[in-house]
Parts: C-alpha cells; sequence; structure tokens
C-alpha cells in the first residue's frame, strides 16, 4: 500500500486554449480519491497549487513565458519535497506542467544517488524548445527543458538532468519533422503508434520497464489525455485520431502497477470544458485506479 500525495496544478498557460485549469477539480468530482482508498492507499490532497509570481519580460515568441516560469519554479519544489515521503500524482493543467513535475522528481533522484526514467504517454513528443516551436505553446517543450536542451534561459537552472536514454516515449502520431529529427538524433526511445499496431503495446513497455529494474530506477509516468483515441477520451484540446484503445491503455497502467516501479504520475491535458457527460475525467480515475491495482475484473460497471 502507498501514501499517495494529490496535487492540484491548474495550470492553462502551456496553450492558448483555456479550459485546463478545470482538470483538477474534474478529477476529484469523478471519484479520484475514493477510487485510490478504495484500493487500500492512503490519500493527502494538498489542494491546487499556484504560480509564483516572477518578474520576466515575455520574449515575444512563447505564449505566456512569465506564468508559466512560474509554475515550473511551483511545481519544481513541491515535486521533490512530496517525492520523500510519497506517490504524488500531479492533476492538470496542461503539459505544461511537466516542466517543474519531471524537473522536482529528477531532484529528488539525484538527492538520493538514483536514476530517474520518464514514460511519455502522449500523442506528442513534447521535445520542443522555446526556440523551436513555431505556435509558441510551452506545453509542447517540457522533455526539451529536463533533458538539458538549450533556450531555456528563462527557466530555472535543472538541479539535475534527465539522460536522453532514459526516456520512453509511446502513443506518438503528431510529431512535427524538426521534433523527429531531433528525436532521431539523440536516439530517444519512440514507439509511435503504427509500432504499436503492428507488434502490439506489450513489448515495448516490457523493455522498458526492464532497463528502469536494472538501473535500479525512480520511474516517472506523463500521462496525457491524447495519448488516448478521441472516442473514448475528447476532452482534450489536441485531439489526434488514432491513439490507444481502452483495453491498450488499461494493459499500460496494469503492467505498470504489476512492475512496482512507477514513484510519481501526471495526469495532465483534461479539459474538462470539451467533455461529454464527464467520461474523460471518469477514465482518467480508472486509469490510475488500474495503475495502483486495480485489475480487469474488479471494475465497476457504469450505467447512464
Amino acid at each position: 500500500m502507498r501514501n499517495i500525495t494529490l496535487i492540484g496544478a491548474p495550470v492553462d498557460s502551456g496553450k492558448r486554449r483555456r479550459g485546463c485549469l478545470m482538470g483538477p477539480d474534474a478529477m476529484r468530482t469523478a471519484g479520484l480519491e475514493q477510487a485510490i482508498t478504495g484500493l487500500g492507499h492512503s490519500v493527502t490532497d494538498i489542494g491546487n497549487l499556484t504560480p509564483a509570481p516572477v518578474d520576466i519580460p515575455e520574449d515575444g515568441k512563447s505564449h505566456a513565458l512569465a506564468e508559466t516560469v512560474g509554475w515550473t519554479q511551483t511545481l519544481m519544489q513541491a515535486a521533490q519535497a512530496a517525492m520523500r515521503d510519497s506517490l504524488p500524482i500531479f492533476l492538470g493543467g496542461d503539459h505544461a506542467l511537466a516542466l517543474g513535475t519531471v524537473a522536482g522528481v529528477a531532484a529528488y533522484a539525484a538527492e538520493v544517488n538514483r536514476p530517474q526514467f520518464v514514460l511519455w504517454l502522449d500523442a506528442h513528443s513534447d521535445f520542443h524548445t522555446p526556440q523551436t516551436t513555431a505556435s509558441g505553446n510551452l506545453h509542447g517543450t517540457p522533455l526539451g527543458y529536463v533533458t538539458g536542451l538549450p533556450d531555456f534561459d528563462a527557466f530555472p537552472p535543472l538541479p539535475a538532468v534527465v539522460p536522453m536514454n532514459n526516456l520512453c516515449l509511446i502513443g506518438l502520431r503528431s510529431v512535427d519533422p524538426a521534433e523527429q529529427a531531433a528525436l532521431v538524433e539523440n536516439n530517444i526511445r519512440s514507439v509511435d503508434m503504427r509500432a504499436i499496431d503492428e507488434g502490439g503495446i506489450k513489448r515495448p513497455l516490457e523493455a522498458f520497464l526492464d532497463d528502469v529494474s536494472r538501473a535500479n530506477g525512480l520511474l516517472h509516468v506523463s500521462l496525457d489525455v491524447d495519448f488516448l483515441d478521441p472516442a473514448i477520451a475528447p476532452a482534450v484540446g489536441t485531439t489526434v485520431p488514432g491513439g490507444a484503445t481502452f483495453r491498450e491503455a488499461h494493459l499500460v497502467m496494469e503492467m505498470l502497477h504489476d512492475s512496482g516501479l512507477v514513484t510519481s504520475l501526471d495526469l495532465v491535458e483534461l479539459n474538462p470544458f470539451l467533455d461529454d457527460r464527464g467520461k474523460t475525467a471518469k477514465l482518467m480515475v480508472d486509469l490510475t485506479a488500474s495503475l495502483l491495482g486495480r485489475r480487469v475484473f474488479d471494475r465497476p460497471t457504469r450505467s447512464y
């Protein structure tokens, strides 16, 4: 049984389409705490955080730079502190929150002298920098930041860099040419939906988890709603057809639970304004429950 800390991170600055700030409370309303305690875990919900005040000029390219830097400072500190006595679950909020959460858990990993690994479940690779992103949306930059790419001068210095060979990206199906070239150049483990269609999702995930286990690593999982097919998870502003199915997503979560390796979790990009009767929020709760021990035959029957 685990001590779980729920940390609300209503980040809505990483992109221009508003609504993700409602995500943390939507997941709470969908019964996240009850699902976790029902599995025997203890839960502490510390509520929703706020970004640190930051006085920096906007760079004319990045959307809401100062606010996102403030969130990064807040979440880096909160993540490092929460790791010391719990498994933190960060309730997003858009994926810009991972600028702070991943940096913070990596700082803790360095503190205890263990390697930090990151499983990125997302339709996008989010491997841009503030200079390479064409949109200026900083929710597309977290992996660039935490792996030490240049041009993040406005952001806090990294206490620890996540090695690129400690990343695994699964579910990719919308990657622009610059990002694709960077992924190949840096030999980052990437599993797109064609590879999953051809060979299944089990083997690449299993191979990555074996590497984490052999290294005695800490594993941060960052789950973006758009990892899932929009037919089952419509509440995201960056929908890409052809995502993970209900069963593929639950298999990933069940394998993560069986591994016993997960030490922190992001739940991101839920925009309740785009949802259908809360179905996406409920699915994110169900997936979290699978990661924390709910088995396939334990799922409740839903009635509408």
